[in-house]
């Protein structure tokens, strides 16, 4: 991988499918051994205008899109449920690279849900239960009470995913590359959808 601001990025270096560009990224910055390298910036809107943005965890992609798992009821769950549009932002400033990425938003199954639900450690899954996520809670102590009742509410057998948590998918509509270059002089490739939906590759200025 070459140094940040070393690299041009051109056309004739892309792959013609934005999914598979965006894993050969990703796969630099694990090879690399970045730290937290599938975090992201989602941000979502309310139903005023009112803009938000955490980090999330990136948590499996394929040509359908982008996906994170949540709490329904969080602030970003009550967002997405009011408009279903997000916008995500990748960043390895080792490797001087960004993703935007752009699109609507929708529910996965409850199968995959369920699927990826059953790989989290056993106490990630009693805490997607104990913690009514974005509510506000008086002291910690109240939280930690309510961690030990789910635990020995689920002694001894498997935790079932809550009807409350699960999985949603960004369906990209842009999603665009960018390469720190020199003196501010930065690649930036955006794939786009076109009226036939197929991917256009556009230059856009830093």
């Amino acid at each position: 991988m070459p140094e940040s601001g070393s690299y041009r990025l051109c056309v004739e270096n892309l792959d013609k499918q934005p999914v598979a560009q965006f894993k050969r990224w990703l796969d630099d910055a694990e090879e690399a051994k970045l730290p937290h390298a599938n975090a992201m910036t989602l941000a979502t809107v309310n139903n005023e205008g009112q803009p938000s943005a955490r980090i999330v965890l990136l948590r499996g992609f394929d040509e359908r899109g982008f996906c994170f798992y949540t709490n329904y009821e969080s602030d970003k769950g009550k967002q997405l449920a009011e408009k279903p549009l997000a916008a995500l932002v990748f960043f390895w400033p080792q490797q001087g690279r960004q993703v935007r990425i752009e699109g609507h938003v929708e529910m996965i199954t409850t199968h995959e849900s369920d699927q990826y639900f059953a790989t989290r450690p056993r106490g990630h899954q009693l805490s997607a239960h104990a913690s009514q996520q974005s509510r506000v809670i008086e002291k910690r102590e109240l939280l930690e009470e309510q961690q030990t009742k789910v635990e020995e509410r689920f002694a001894g057998q498997e935790v079932p995913r809550p009807e409350h948590w699960g999985g949603y998918r960004v369906v990209p509509e842009t999603i665009e590359f960018w390469q720190e270059g020199e003196q501010r002089l930065h690649d930036r490739l955006r794939y786009k959808r076109d009226s036939e939906k197929n991917w256009l590759i556009e230059r856009l200025c830093p």
